[in-house]
Parts: C-alpha cells; sequence; structure tokens
C-alpha cells in the first residue's frame, strides 16, 4: 500500500479543484506533498476519480514504453506530464525507459524489471509462449525497420540540437560584441 489512502487522495484532490485554496494551502491542510498533491491533481483531470486507486503492478509492453516516449519526445511532454497521461503511477518510470532505450535499445526496453518478466512468464500457458514466439519471430522484421527509423530521428534531432547550439553560441558572440563596443 501506498504512503497515502485512496480517501486521502480523493479529498485532498477535490479540495483543491474546488478552487478556493492554493496548492501549498491544500497540502499543508490535508498533511499531504505538494508534489503527489500536484500529480493526483493532473491524473484525477485526465482520468478522474477512478486514476486514484491504488493499481496493481502492470508490466508495460514495448509498444506501449516506445508509444510513451515518442510522445514525450514528440510533444515536449515533461515526465509527470506523461504519467499523468498515460495514467502511469510513477513519472520516474519513463526516465528508466528513456535510460534502457538509449543504451540498449529495444531489446534493453523489452525487458523491464526481471520480476516482472518473470510474473508474465507464471502467467503464460505453453501454448501462449509458443504464439507469442511465432509472433515475435514475424514481426522482427518490422521491430528492426523501426528501430532503424528511431535511430535515424535521433541522429536528426541531435544535428537540429548541435545546429541550434551552435546559432545560440553566435548569437551570444554578437551579443557580447555589441555590449564590448
Amino acid at each position: 500500500m501506498g504512503k497515502y489512502t485512496e480517501q486521502t487522495k480523493l479529498t485532498a484532490t477535490e479540495d483543491y479543484c474546488g478552487g478556493h485554496s492554493s496548492l501549498k494551502t491544500v497540502a499543508r491542510r490535508h498533511s499531504v506533498d505538494i508534489s503527489s498533491l500536484r500529480k493526483w491533481v493532473a491524473v484525477y483531470k485526465m482520468h478522474g476519480a477512478t486514476a486514484l486507486k491504488t493499481k496493481e503492478k502492470k508490466c508495460h509492453s514495448v509498444e506501449f514504453k516506445l508509444s510513451v516516449l515518442k510522445r514525450v519526445r514528440d510533444e515536449g511532454l515533461s515526465l509527470r506530464q506523461a504519467a499523468a497521461l498515460f495514467d502511469i503511477p510513477r513519472f520516474d518510470m519513463i526516465g528508466h525507459w528513456e535510460r534502457q532505450y538509449r543504451e540498449g535499445g529495444l531489446d534493453a526496453l523489452s525487458w523491464g524489471s526481471h520480476s516482472c518478466h518473470n510474473r508474465m512468464k507464471k502467467n503464460q500457458s505453453p501454448e501462449a509462449t509458443f504464439q507469442s514466439s511465432k509472433n515475435d519471430a514475424r514481426s522482427r522484421e518490422e521491430l528492426l525497420e523501426e528501430l532503424n527509423f528511431f535511430r535515424m530521428e535521433n541522429a536528426d534531432l541531435k544535428k537540429l540540437e548541435a545546429l541550434a547550439q551552435t546559432k545560440k553560441q553566435a548569437a551570444h558572440e554578437s551579443e557580447r560584441k555589441s555590449c564590448l563596443s
């Protein structure tokens, strides 16, 4: 069980959403952490009261993780915003997925935590395992294609970032020269 009860989360969130007090005041009134309250409010606004219920740990698919990372990158979402949008209980999980993907690509992203992988294996029948391995073999080409796409896109973004950095440095130089004149 988490640090706060579902009732505490709901009461504090509804109190803040009532619009009569600041985040800080409501957090103090309910003896909750302000960053937790901020997260609850965001999740509540996106998904309603059911999103504040304690959830069982989920094993997220590679496709889900990639879609989250793509939205973060494409829309410039913060990890907290993405966690609220996708109803992910801990925003730092997304940062972990980013590191995994950056360091080891799709393979690293597909494994997640070992306990999650073991739990999935236990719950699968031998027939389901065989079926998924057939599907994995069939979609390998698609996954490699997607990986190459993301690598090229990443390279393009790095070039764009380097160009922006160069322009920024040039602007600073001209600004400095104008100050010296």
